[in-house]
């Protein structure tokens, strides 16, 4: 934790600084994207893999750090890479990749990376792209993951589809893809996340052969959407190159499906509440069939909602299908860019993986109308008209995976319901600086504003939701002024719908619910399940003294559920 000699010239002593206790951290060094998630049978394992420069604590020599779990809770952290740049096609990087539960040939009992090798840099969407800089590659692992092998048909694919001018062309992902017929009998689909220079980002579609992972075959762009796209607020600005992009067919209780697209954008043009960090986002898109193609060139997708995946420094979201659950999972990389390098460098390591996410399709029905918006002009949703006055509502829900709950197993719990706030609220006192929050405020009509101010002992986090902007902002302490920390406070767009009952014709508006998890430095905020923020927060106190609950207008705290002392048994590093 944080420790101080001298508060006023704010000298720190040499011991890890601000470093979370359950969430994924690298041994040592930089971390970013994670990497080929999933889930190997043969073993019964979870594997995560992450971008890691363990030669130093800034973005370079781009190896892959290697974690497995059998809980998604508890990670053995081997403290070597399983793999380094050490080929002449990825001798300037291994870049963020996939993985598949079989060998090459689809066999079971051995595990296949499929990555983006890199042999020359500088890359970035800004500059003309050179052929061949960026390749597809495997590794395979017999041995549960222990070793891996590159094979000597590296690299499979020479580089982007021929006569298309790219911005950039990395990030594999392969899945499943029920929605798509090709004519081809493969149902097994590979994505490479790029754009087409001076017209839109995209993602380039392959269709993969699942008995010969080496045999890809270019369909086309996933879509065309124009540059810097942003059909509103509720759904940002989708830039000029994605990256990392995953693509998932989800399903709600009624058996209505949706294929949604969830893609990391550069070059999103300044919103101006983050001029600190650099201008990219996490967003998502619901994509639809479209009714004729003419050639390769033409997109395979339509345009149809679209979203905002995580409002705060969550980056690269990858993810994969959990055969155990029958859900996907995703896990993000998030930042520490809101740090400066004086702070930063010395604590020995930066950045982490955020706790699993659960994506699902939320459907929500006889729904009356939004706290304010009009619903057709909030684009994060899709309306059906329902023929009685009301409609149904359709959207990408995100929520934290149920199996973290074993990080509740040692911690304290606090119990509190149907509370009538005041602005000068009430508070449930704290021990540690890792806790959870699961709380429900029924919002009266007139409320101006509602929410949680987290008390760090010597300064304020503050959650707010506003209903006269339909807006949820977290509000960050600076604690080391003269350290220039960004604490630019983080936004999103956020309503509540009112629904109205079909037989009686009673209306109600669902309860504004806040889920949170704070980890040391790290929150990660869930807002009715489909508002996600998270973001980085850097106390001076090594915990946290309580949670003050407010509101007004007739606003109550219906529910709050606290965890203080979350932690995983153990984290380990393994040789």
């Amino acid at each position: 934790m944080t420790a101080y000699h001298d508060k006023s010239k704010h000298q720190r002593k040499t011991e890890p600084a601000w470093r979370p206790t359950f969430h994924l951290t690298a041994p040592h060094g930089w971390l970013n994207d994670p990497c080929g998630p999933g889930y190997d049978p043969t073993t019964e394992l979870y594997h995560l893999s992450f971008q890691w420069n363990p030669k130093e604590n800034d973005w370079g020599n781009v190896s892959w750090g290697h974690s497995v779990s059998r809980d998604l809770v508890e990670w053995e952290t081997s403290p070597v890479p399983c793999l380094t740049p050490s080929t002449q096609y990825d001798r300037c990087g291994v870049f963020t990749g996939c993985m598949r539960p079989t060998d090459a040939h689809g066999k079971p009992g051995a595990l296949t990376y499929l990555y983006t090798s890199v042999r020359h840099l500088p890359i970035h969407y800004s500059m003309p792209y050179t052929i061949g800089c960026e390749t597809l590659s495997m590794a395979i692992s017999r041995d549960g993951g222990k070793t891996w092998k590159r094979p000597d048909c590296n690299p499979i694919l020479p580089g982007p589809p021929e006569n298309v001018n790219v911005t950039g062309w990395r990030d594999p992902y392969i899945s499943s893809w029920p929605t798509m017929h090709t004519g081809s009998d493969s149902d097994l689909y590979g994505f490479i996340s790029g754009g087409i220079a001076a017209e839109t980002p995209t993602v380039f579609v392959y269709s993969v052969n699942p008995k010969d992972l080496r045999e890809w075959k270019y369909i086309g762009p996933l879509i065309n959407v124009g540059l810097n796209f942003r059909p509103s607020r509720w759904s940002g600005d989708f830039g000029v190159n994605w990256e990392v992009a995953t693509l998932a067919t989800l399903s709600d209780d009624k058996g209505t499906s949706r294929d949604f697209v969830v893609v990391g954008t550069e070059g999103c043009k300044e919103t101006g509440h983050q001029p600190k960090r650099a201008p990219r986002g996490q967003l998502w898109m619901s994509v639809s069939p479209r009714s004729e193609r003419k050639s390769t060139s033409d997109a395979l997708r339509t345009y149809g909602f679209a979203g905002i995946f995580d409002h705060g420094c969550f980056y690269a979201a990858n993810a994969f299908f959990d055969p155990v659950t029958g859900k996907q999972l995703v896990y993000g990389w998030i930042m520490e860019e809101d740090l400066p390098d004086a702070l930063r460098h010395p604590q020995g390591w930066s950045g982490l993986i955020s706790l699993p996410r659960v994506m699902s399709l939320t459907t929500l029905q006889n729904v009356k109308r939004a706290r304010r918006s009009e619903l057709e002009s909030i684009t994060s949703i899709e309306t059906e008209d329902a023929g009685t006055g009301t409609c149904t509502i359709r959207t990408l829900g995100v929520q934290p995976d149920q199996r973290i709950e074993k990080l509740r197993a040692n911690a304290s719990r606090r119990q509190i319901s149907g509370l009538k706030l005041n602005p000068e609220g009430f508070t449930l006192p704290l021990t540690t600086s890792k806790w959870e929050l699961d709380a429900e405020f029924a919002v009266g009509n007139q409320c101006t504003s509602v929410g949680v101010e987290i008390d760090h002992d010597s300064n304020c986090t503050t959650l707010t939701w506003t209903p006269s902007t339909e807006t949820f902002q977290i509000n960050r302490p600076n604690p080391i002024p003269d350290f220039n920390i960004n604490n630019f406070p983080e936004k999103a767009p956020h309503t509540l719908f009112t629904t109205s009952d079909p037989e009686t014709g009673t209306e109600s508006e669902e309860p504004l619910r806040v889920h949170a998890y704070f980890d040391i430095s790290v929150l990660e905020v869930f807002v009715n399940e489909r508002t996600v923020i998270s973001t980085r927060i850097y106390p001076l106190s090594e915990h946290c003294a309580g949670l003050r609950f407010f509101g007004d207008a007739n606003t109550t705290l219906s529910r709050a559920d606290l965890w203080d002392g979350l932690g995983a048994m153990h984290q380990s590093r393994v040789s």
